[in-house]
């Protein structure tokens, strides 16, 4: 007997998206805002007889890396590299790096573009099918601004 009603999963729309501006909740960063520069997606193992499949968790596993938050100091050497030519080898500069580490996405808060407040988010779809994130705040759309 051929299946009359299929349903349709909606697609998932990520609460923290790349060029959001957060603040941080917890931590030694806590209470500084910053735009995210990357959302990192790391998948889980399943357990049992299917360990060779994997999948995404939905939340558990993601973290943000957020501009000047979150600062390692990484220590380099200077190191020979293949220049455009042979003949002129170049050097890559050693020294003293700060780089941004990745950390939860539990540890951030969106803020609201509009009313310029840490805000939670809701899901509504537009008359045309197109799901948006708004402000619990203000009601208004989050717009994109990666």
């Amino acid at each position: 007997m051929p299946r009359v009603h299929q349903h349709v999963r909606p697609v998932h729309v990520p609460e923290i998206r790349k060029g959001d501006t957060v603040v941080v909740l917890s931590g030694k960063d806590a209470g500084k805002r910053g735009t995210v520069e990357r959302v990192i997606r790391r998948t889980a193992s399943l357990t049992g007889q299917r360990s060779q499949y994997r999948r995404t968790t939905p939340k558990s596993g993601v973290s943000v890396v957020v501009n000047d938050i979150n600062v390692a100091k990484r220590h380099t050497k200077p190191r020979q590299t293949q220049g455009r030519t042979d003949r002129t080898p170049k050097i890559q500069q050693g020294g003293i790096l700060d780089i941004a580490q990745p950390f939860d996405i539990s540890k951030v808060m969106l803020i609201c573009p509009n009313c310029k407040e840490a805000t939670r988010i809701r899901h509504n779809v537009l008359d045309d099918g197109k799901r948006v994130r708004v402000c619990t705040n203000c009601a208004k759309a989050i717009e994109v601004s990666a």
